[in-house]
């Protein structure tokens, strides 16, 4: 059915637009912060898919987009990195409102020089194809950013809390992708690892697409924060 992406896409920001003007969390007035994080961010990894479709790490399954592109993109893909940081952002807000207390604050460093150490592991043995290297390259470089040289947002123990409850809808929506497929992956560009039908390397590809909108979104707050003190 050529609706099925653009119908995923609506599936996965519903929930979370109706639910953003919940009375605890609030999320729509926060929405100033949330959309420069995720257009700043989307622009970035749109930049990412048009080089990955010239180099045939992925395509789209013609039967099921609708057919209008925009720079060889499909316009599901573009709404893609829309809708999929909006709801991500908001498991983060609600995550934050309804459990403030959050236990992983004194583990979240050390969590993340493991994935440091994982990155560099993953890039020695497969620097050679397109996905690993950008993938884990960039999420190295990020990750490194945040931990080493961002000392003025603390933020990665909230953020490793939302990743987890992130990846349940991750599943579900890349679940479709992969196994009808709407996303064609060139298998010779990863390391060839599935989790069911979805390449290993998406896991950390949500991580640095969220990561990168958190971190945004959290300095925008700071910033909007500082100019009322000041």
């Amino acid at each position: 059915m050529n609706y099925t992406y653009l119908l995923i896409n609506i599936a996965v920001i519903f929930f979370p637009l109706i639910l953003s003007f919940d009375k605890k969390v609030h999320f729509f007035s926060k929405w100033k912060f949330a959309l420069p994080a995720i257009l700043i961010t989307g622009l970035v990894f749109l930049i990412w898919d048009l080089l990955f479709v010239k180099l045939h790490v992925w395509s789209f399954n013609p039967g099921y987009i609708i057919g209008v592109q925009f720079f060889g993109l499909p316009l599901e893909e573009i709404l893609f990195f829309l809708t999929v940081p909006y709801a991500c952002i908001f498991i983060y807000e609600c995550l934050n409102a309804y459990f403030p207390k959050n236990n992983l604050q004194k583990y979240s460093f050390s969590i993340s020089n493991l994935f440091l150490g994982l990155c560099i592991a993953i890039l020695f043995f497969g620097y050679n194809r397109w996905y690993t290297l950008i993938n884990f390259g960039f999420l190295f470089v990020v990750l490194a950013y945040v931990e080493y040289l961002n000392v003025e947002h603390r933020f990665m123990y909230r953020f490793y809390r939302a990743y987890l409850v992130s990846l349940v809808p991750f599943y579900i929506v890349n679940g479709f992708l992969t196994s009808i497929p709407v996303v064609i992956y060139n298998d010779k560009q990863n390391l060839g690892f599935r989790v069911g039908t979805i390449p290993f390397e998406d896991h950390f590809y949500l991580m640095g697409l969220l990561l990168m909108n958190v971190y945004l979104y959290e300095v925008f707050k700071s910033k909007a924060q500082r100019n009322r003190n000041g």
